[in-house]
C-alpha cells in the first residue's frame, strides 16, 4: 500500500487519527478505506430497495386494472378471430 502522503499536514492527521485508535497508520487507512467502500455499498443497496419498493407499488396499482386489460385483449382476438372467418366465408363465395 502506497503511505506516501504529498501534504505533510494530512500524513500528520492520519498519524494522530491512528495513535487514538491504537493502530498502526496502515490499518487505519485500511480501516477508513473499507467505511467508506461499505458506506457507499450501503447507499447503493439502499436505492435499490427504494427503486424496488416503488416499482412494486407501481405493479400494485396496474393490477387492480390488468383484467380488464386481460378482457380486452381477449375481446380483441376473438373479434379478429371472427372477422377473418368472415373473410374467409367471403373469400370462399
Amino acid at each position: 500500500m502506497n503511505r506516501r502522503f504529498p501534504d505533510p499536514a494530512l500524513r500528520a492527521a492520519g498519524e494522530a487519527a491512528a495513535k487514538r485508535e491504537r493502530v498502526s497508520l496502515q490499518d487505519y487507512i485500511l480501516s477508513v478505506a473499507y467505511a467508506r467502500a461499505t458506506a457507499v455499498d450501503d447507499r447503493i443497496l439502499d436505492a435499490s430497495r427504494v427503486s424496488m419498493s416503488r416499482s412494486g407499488d407501481a405493479f400494485a396499482d396496474e393490477a387492480g386494472t390488468a383484467g380488464s386489460g386481460a378482457q380486452q385483449c381477449e375481446a380483441e382476438f376473438q373479434a379478429r378471430c371472427e372477422l377473418e372467418e368472415q373473410q374467409e366465408r367471403g373469400y370462399a363465395a
